[in-house]
């Protein structure tokens, strides 16, 4: 598993490079959904100390068995319904699918009850698929406006999951139009913070690093298949 991070590491550091950044500027999130403790564990020993996961349930197991991680990072990328939001907020560092102003109220509101502040980060259906979770783009200005005022929600800036395509190029576009979006919404509203934009997985991370994310969630590059 070290080889397959550090081959993971050296490809975020060239394409990081082509795009004028440092690899300082891009987080890895290790998407460790369906797999064992153990391969977080062996992963961890390599270095990796942000992991994501989809599940709440399988996530709080993991992470309580994980316990004695202090270090680790821990994101939650899958579709989050409002009735799990308390254990949102109480296992996790980072919700990157805030999706309604429900949702962002309802961890705002569960973050507070535990005295915690938690990262969020918005996510976009930048395709309109129906498949998909996420706010379509013309909708997200109603939940950005009111997004920074929950004391308890430290936003940080946009996420997407962008239709797949065995090709990574067929990606790029979807990676522009985001980061065209974050550009234009950050304009609007100066004073939100939208430095971190998550977009790009195993197929496609390196293109999307190319066109400006921040943070890549790879899963099977790391993990192996599912």
């Amino acid at each position: 598993m070290c080889e397959r991070l550090d081959d993971i590491r050296h490809r975020v550091e060239m394409a990081a490079e082509r795009s004028g950044r440092k690899s300082s500027d891009i987080t890895i999130v290790a998407v460790s959904k369906k797999k064992p403790s153990s391969m977080i564990h062996s992963l961890y020993d390599c270095g990796q100390r942000v992991f994501g996961e989809n599940y709440m349930q399988e996530a709080v197991n993991k992470i309580k068995e994980l316990s004695d991680l202090a270090d680790v990072k821990w994101h939650f990328i899958g579709h989050l319904q409002r009735n799990k939001a308390k254990h949102a907020a109480k296992w996790f560092d980072w919700v990157e699918t805030v999706d309604s102003l429900k949702l962002a109220k309802a961890l705002n509101k569960r973050a507070g009850e535990l005295g915690r502040r938690l990262k969020v980060l918005v996510q976009i259906n930048i395709a309109g698929e129906q498949t998909k979770h996420g706010v379509a783009p013309e909708d997200a200005q109603a939940l950005l406006e009111e997004i920074g005022t929950l004391s308890r929600l430290e936003f940080k800036g946009l996420m997407t999951i962008h239709p797949f395509s065995a090709d990574p190029e067929d990606a790029r576009q979807w990676f522009k139009k985001m980061a065209q979006l974050r550009d234009d919404f950050s304009a609007l509203y100066p004073a939100l913070d939208f430095s971190e934009l998550s977009m790009g997985m195993s197929n496609d991370f390196e293109v999307a690093i190319e066109e400006g994310a921040t943070i890549v969630r790879i899963g099977t590059a790391l993990f192996g298949p599912r």
